[in-house]
């Protein structure tokens, strides 16, 4: 079977092209993730790592789609390996069942790393440049109307925590730092 696997970093991000290119390479599954690729920790690559089985080939639009960094990059195609199945990368042209396959994959896996430190590194100085010109104040704070009085039941153990965190729609971290401020 042909697998396509598609990535995007945010559930804003549209898939429509990385469907229509595996679709046209007559993939017959896709598993699509809505997340970053900083981590392997992903609902659907999951899902596929654990369907894919001998004899399949695991097909990606590009590296950066599968995996940010070269570790998490072999590691994977690592696993597929034991199951013997192929990956291939259509924009890199990479397809590992041969030994010149593995080796440019290694080495576009280290590409895209050095890519994403770049972005990284040029969004971090263009952010201390805007701080310094008081332009940038980061993201503004979650200011929710029913927080006092929410607060205060929480407080009074009319509501838990949990009960309290949903009421204003903010994760725990979130709601016992808005906490300390009363």
């Amino acid at each position: 079977m042909k697998i396509g696997y598609i990535r995007v970093s945010t559930a804003e991000q549209n898939t429509i092209r990385q469907e229509i290119l595996l679709r046209d390479l007559g993939v017959d599954e896709i598993y699509i993730d809505k997340a970053s690729g900083k981590s392997t920790d992903r609902p659907e690559l999951k899902r596929m790592m654990e369907y894919v089985r001998y004899g399949d080939t695991v097909i990606v639009e590009s590296i950066s789609r599968f995996a940010r960094n070269t570790k998490d990059l072999l590691e994977l195609v690592d696993k597929l390996r034991q199951k013997e199945v192929e990956f291939v990368s259509k924009k890199e042209a990479i397809d590992t069942t041969t030994p010149t396959g593995v080796f440019m994959l290694t080495i576009f896996g280290a590409v895209a790393q050095l890519e994403r430190e770049y972005i990284l590194q040029r969004q971090n100085e263009g952010i201390a440049i805007a701080k310094s010109q008081g332009r940038y104040k980061g993201r503004k704070p979650i200011e929710h109307p029913d927080l006092k009085s929410t607060v205060v039941q929480w407080r009074a153990g009319e509501i838990t925590a949990t009960a309290a965190m949903k009421r204003l729609d903010m994760k725990p971290s979130t709601f016992y730092r808005k906490v300390k401020k009363f």
